[in-house]
């Protein structure tokens, strides 16, 4: 059988501190997991401090809301052939711009691959075209990894290196990378792991203190039986949110998982009026999708295909293409 983690972590993750909110289910003595109230996530560079010690000993399987690889295409074009290798070295060396998002066209490039910093102060001044030119790509589909790529049940993500619009994920990814991942590869006490790179996840969770995976709310929907947003609701909406209260709660009673009391007045109440309110439900469905996945009622998602595993990593869950 594989090893429980003692404690479980989803991250909805952003750029703003303010919409950084986790979600955290506890394993009790019976066996069995206790989700707790969503709640802020904090300092970035000191969350699996703050995660092992809530985990008293124990281990962490911590997911987060942001890409954890890059594209085949962008790393064909610098030879880049194990991102688990390169992530500890950006932002250093040759790498010391890289999560400079670049604010003029003249300014991308391989070694700085972000854009645009702002929208510009006319009308379409940053297209993506430039970020294509750049990179010497033909298509910004070209920049999605293949676990981004629209499926039959939801669309496609956003590239990791266009950060303008409201689906835009890099400058999310950049706070992740440079202020959670670098600083605990670079730290020999923090044993960690990042799923797929290091190994099937199993195995990692049996052996490491903390292991790390990728998650997508959209996806994570799929996993609960929900359909994705944008598809007949809309997770900004405080009365949708509440219609999928129905399946929270059934698939909680399902899997035997234990809610707080409060939780389930939130779930009930679509997590409140506030518009940002969609970052603690974001947080919730993430973990939940997680605990599917460790309690063995759906695949982690492992795929053969070795770009996959070396370079382009993997979204927790997703059935694997390939």
């Amino acid at each position: 059988m594989p090893v429980l983690p003692r404690l479980i972590a989803h991250a909805d993750w952003s750029s703003n501190a303010k919409k950084r909110w986790i979600c955290i289910a506890e394993l009790d003595h019976q066996g069995s997991y206790r989700v707790r109230v969503p709640e802020s996530v904090g300092d970035p560079q000191s969350l699996f401090t703050k995660l092992l010690k809530r985990a008293a000993g124990g281990n962490v399987f911590a997911g987060f809301d942001f890409p954890i690889g890059l594209p085949s295409a962008y790393a064909e074009k610098i030879q880049i052939r194990d991102f688990r290798a390169l992530l500890p070295e950006l932002g250093h060396g040759i790498w010391a711009d890289f999560f400079e998002v670049a604010r003029e066209r003249s300014e991308i490039g391989p070694l700085r691959p972000f854009y645009p910093m702002s929208p510009g102060k006319k009308v379409g001044v940053r297209k993506q075209n430039h970020l294509l030119e750049a990179l010497q790509v033909k298509s910004i589909k070209d920049l999605l990894r293949e676990c981004e790529k629209s499926t039959d049940t939801r669309a496609a993500a956003s590239s990791l290196f266009w950060t303008l619009g409201a689906k835009q994920v890099g400058k999310a990814a950049i706070v992740g990378w440079r202020d959670v991942l670098i600083p605990a590869l670079q730290n020999s006490k923090v044993d960690v792991a990042i799923w797929p790179f290091d190994g099937s996840l199993f195995d990692l969770l049996s052996h490491h203190k903390i292991t790390v995976a990728e998650t997508y709310p959209a996806e994570a929907c799929l996993h609960l039986c929900m359909s994705p947003p944008g598809r007949g609701w809309s997770k900004t909406n405080q009365a949708d949110r509440a219609s999928k209260g129905k399946h929270i709660r059934n698939w909680l009673c399902s899997r035997k998982v234990d809610a707080e009391s409060q939780l389930l007045k939130m779930i009930g109440a679509g997590f409140g009026p506030s518009k940002d309110s969609e970052d603690p439900f974001d947080a919730l469905v993430g973990l939940l999708s997680m605990i599917e996945v460790v309690l063995g009622h759906r695949p982690p998602g492992e795929s053969c295909v070795k770009q996959v595993r070396s370079i382009e990593g993997w979204i927790l869950g997703q059935s694997a293409r390939g």
